[in-house]
């Protein structure tokens, strides 16, 4: 593994807007950096691949055992929404993506970070703009990328269905995200339609939920957490509307990071877990504090000796917290690098690279394309 200086190809911004990735900076610099990339071999790639492989199975025993041994409280999952959980399970209800993050150093075995399994964004830079990216920069090269194509894939079961997608208003990366996402459902020959979150509807005679054309809502890909839907207005008519949600109710408990300790429990010094406990105790003086729903590195605390070394701010800190032993992160001249790996219908499908000067990674850390040599 090799992090490799770049040159920005002419009109890069113009280059990545094309294709989606209209949230390409920020205030305080690119959030897209191709001033630099990771060349990756084959060998280092099959690892990760067969790393997102096992994780995903292990995640889906570790939420077999929340259900059938009643470790809800654990979760801190609400009692409304156990029953709703419980059926998608039983249902096998469609699962369409997710994405862990893992630390790799490209000689120790990949582990896992978390599992982003709800509403995962960093998608259309993984799957489409650094694609394009390659074939200009590295057209002889290969990367581990098969995502669009998988998601296109996964979507051809529901032709003859009409999916509503579904995310919030005025958030131009959570927009895109469903667009991007609505086009590969196109692409599958499905018929789809557009609402917000802000927007869906509750028909109280038809008992079903409806748009702004009061068309019956069947099936609907939401980019909304779960936990923030049971609070909407029309949360509870969740379990009774026989709608179809994408992503799950079961996929809670996969996002949820009260199950990293679950799956230490299960699977105690598994190559490719971090240890993880409920309590900072058996971790001594170093650990990872993070809240068991917080998102995009938010109010994560880095603890070394006992005392803390890096922190992040945000609105998860009423949350309870898990614990998680430090992982080896590499260092490529100060930009330590997660490994982002992406979950298609149940297979690894894919990588994105982000990386950060810190090492907590947030919603302003880069995103680099990688190669493979």
């Amino acid at each position: 593994m090799q992090r490799l200086g770049c040159q920005p190809r002419d009109h890069w911004r113009e280059k990545v807007e094309a294709v989606g990735l209209t949230f390409h900076s920020h205030d305080t610099g690119p959030y897209w950096d191709e001033s630099a990339c990771y060349e990756l071999t084959a060998a280092e790639v099959d690892t990760l691949e067969k790393a997102g492989a096992t994780l995903h199975r292990l995640c889906i025993d570790a939420a077999e055992a929340v259900i059938n041994r009643g470790w809800w409280a654990r979760l801190g999952i609400a009692e409304a929404a156990i029953p709703s959980i419980r059926e998608s399970w039983e249902r096998d209800d469609f699962s369409l993506y997710g994405r862990f993050d893992l630390a790799y150093d490209g000689q120790t075995p990949p582990k896992l970070l978390e599992y982003n399994a709800d509403t995962p964004t960093a998608l259309i830079e993984a799957s489409v703009a650094q694609w394009f990216w390659l074939q200009e920069r590295h057209p002889g090269a290969d990367q581990f990328n098969s995502i669009h194509e998988r998601l296109i894939q996964a979507w051809q079961r529901w032709r003859g269905t009409v999916i509503h997608f579904s995310g919030v208003q005025e958030h131009p990366e959570d927009e895109q995200t469903v667009l991007y996402l609505r086009d590969t459902c196109q692409q599958a020959g499905v018929e789809t339609k557009s609402v917000s979150v802000e927007e869906i509807g509750w028909d109280e005679p038809r008992e079903r939920f409806v748009d702004l054309d009061l068309t019956p809502m069947t099936h609907c890909f939401k980019l909304y957490p779960w936990e923030w839907l049971w609070e909407e207005a029309f949360g509870a008519h969740l379990r009774s509307s026989r709608i179809q949600m994408i992503e799950p109710a079961w996929k809670m408990l996969l996002s949820n990071k009260g199950l990293l300790p679950i799956l230490w429990e299960l699977f105690p010094e598994h190559p490719n877990l971090l240890p993880a406990f409920e309590e900072a105790g058996p971790l001594g003086g170093g650990y990872i504090r993070k809240p068991r729903l917080g998102r995009e590195g938010s109010n994560v605390t880095w603890v070394q000796n006992g005392a803390v070394v890096e922190e992040s701010d945000g609105s998860y800190g009423e949350d309870r917290p898990v614990y998680q032993a430090p992982a080896t992160i590499p260092d490529f001249d100060g930009n330590h690098p997660i490994f982002g790996l992406w979950v298609v219908d149940h297979e690894p499908a894919g990588l994105g690279i982000r990386e950060d000067t810190r090492r907590i990674t947030s919603n302003l850390s880069r995103f680099v394309p990688h190669y493979i040599h």
